[in-house]
């Protein structure tokens, strides 16, 4: 490092003074003399290297790459710069819509919950019920899990309102409508507006209200329902039961009563067999309702729904 230093001194005008020390230096130790006479060596080989690339002309780019091959190459840089920016927008969208806040709503056996959601709808869940909801500033997306559900959608038509159950896929804009799981099959009913629904392969069918559809995996199967089986199916919103008597059909299908066997501890008094009724306050949290609309038993037994379990007489 020091025959370095002292070369350095040696070549940017030294004065006599300098020259003198350095030449001390030299002479007061062989190994200096050797140190020296290799970073000389050194120097002398950086300036020959310094002074070949100086004489190397090297021609310009238009003289290498032909004016349309500059034209095609920016436009390559172009395209390619292009396709990072939309991958890198579109991880940007996966990754909001991944991340984003699912609100998660849930009820037990036996408890019925209405959930103001952010932008104004209303989700309705029946006993023993699950559903998530996504809002974002292009769409609202509820996924039902298990149960039953129903909806008073808030109008906004720059932002569609998703609901999907199984394979079906359902979309309003604004308008109300409940959704039920059975074991194969998902029942829609339509009470206000119009939505549209496709499940699998099947092609986009429109539905509006009072009309109804019964989706499976690949298949939808439209239907009109009456005024007085829409208020069945719906009844469990206002905690009430819809009981039609013994021998009366709504829609094809008997509305069963309930038995008194309902309430084994006897502290829900009798129910008659026709017309609306109220659960009594203090059981509306401990008795799930559903409407009955299962067929008749073969045997010609009545059957009724609290809850999921099915009742006999």
């Amino acid at each position: 490092m020091e025959a370095a230093r002292l070369l350095a001194r040696l070549n940017s005008d030294p004065t006599p003074q300098d020259e003198d020390e350095i030449c001390a230096w030299i002479e007061a130790d062989p190994r200096h003399g050797v140190a020296f006479a290799r970073a000389e060596a050194a120097w002398d080989a950086a300036e020959r290297l310094k002074s070949a690339a100086a004489e190397v002309n090297l021609p310009p780019l238009e003289a290498i790459v032909s004016e349309e091959q500059q034209r095609r190459l920016s436009r390559n840089i172009m395209i390619a710069a292009g396709i990072a920016i939309a991958f890198f927008i579109v991880a940007a969208i996966v990754t909001i819509r991944t991340f984003s806040g699912v609100d998660r709503y849930e009820t037990a056996v036996g408890q019925i919950r209405d959930v103001a959601l952010a932008d104004g709808s209303i989700l309705h869940l029946n006993s023993n019920s699950e559903a998530e909801v996504r809002f974002t500033d292009i769409g609202r997306k509820v996924r039902v899990l298990k149960g039953e559900a129903s909806f008073d959608v808030a109008h906004d038509k720059g932002r569609p309102f998703d609901v999907e159950v199984r394979s079906a896929q359902i979309r309003a804009v604004g308008t109300a409508f409940n959704v039920r799981m059975r074991p194969s099959v998902v029942e829609l009913t339509v009470t206000q507006g119009t939505v549209t629904v496709h499940s699998g392969n099947s092609g986009l069918e429109k539905v509006s209200a009072g009309s109804g559809a019964v989706i499976q995996s690949r298949s939808i199967d439209l239907t009109h329902l009456s005024p007085k089986l829409i208020d069945q199916r719906t009844a469990w919103r206002d905690q009430m039961v819809e009981l039609d008597g013994g021998n009366d059909r709504a829609g094809g299908q008997r509305v069963q009563p309930l038995s008194p066997r309902a309430d084994p501890d006897r502290r829900c008094p009798r129910l008659l067999a026709a017309g609306r009724r109220a659960l009594p306050r203090q059981r509306q949290q401990g008795i799930p309702v559903r409407p009955a609309t299962e067929p008749a038993d073969p045997r010609g037994e009545w059957r009724g729904w609290i809850g999921d379990a099915a009742l006999s007489r």
